[in-house]
């Protein structure tokens, strides 16, 4: 939160002052820890004040508990998330053998990559996603994946252009090498 504006200082001090206890108690259940309860509130709060037009934000905002849940549902979605796919990540790694174990850095790197990768291929529907994923990762022809997922060759086609045309157009859009 910047000096240069003090409204919105005040705003998100209000807003806190009379929601963070609320948001404590609606999160602890869901999330079934005090401690993650407590860093997602705070995170949803730097949210709010992160948000680009905060200011305006703010003062449109009709149900400030729901506007915060939203926030917070998202968040704990988003931790999940990240970790099931660090779960999965680590079993893996469990089950190679040692020669292939790598650095905590680059595991680091590769987890936080997979993360990225989840959330770009969640924008998809599940069928998108399953045909990209086919011919991506298992190297399917358009005609396999057609007979795997009991779709014509044409849907395929269209599903994986739709998929190649998401993974540009977030490329673009989060700056991604």
């Amino acid at each position: 939160m910047t000096d240069s504006n003090p409204a919105l200082r005040q705003q998100v001090s209000h807003l806190y002052r009379a929601h963070h206890r609320w948001l404590t108690g609606w999160l602890r259940p869901r999330v079934e820890c005090q401690d993650l309860a407590a860093d997602l509130v705070q995170d949803v709060f730097v949210r709010v004040l992160s948000a680009d037009d905060a200011s305006d934000r703010l003062r449109a905002v009709r149900e400030p508990r729901g506007y915060l849940a939203t926030i917070a549902r998202r968040l704990m979605i988003d931790h999940f998330r990240r970790a099931r796919l660090e779960r999965a990540w680590l079993q893996a790694l469990a089950e190679q053998p040692e020669a292939l174990d790598i650095s905590a850095e680059a595991r680091a790197i590769l987890l936080e990559t997979l993360c990225e990768l989840d959330g770009m291929l969640a924008g998809l529907g599940a069928r998108v996603r399953k045909a990209f994923l086919l011919s991506q990762l298992d190297g399917m022809t358009y005609k396999a994946i057609a007979e795997t997922l009991g779709i014509s060759v044409v849907t395929v086609n269209r599903d994986i252009a739709k998929a190649l045309h998401h993974c540009t157009l977030y490329s673009l859009q989060h700056e991604v090498d």
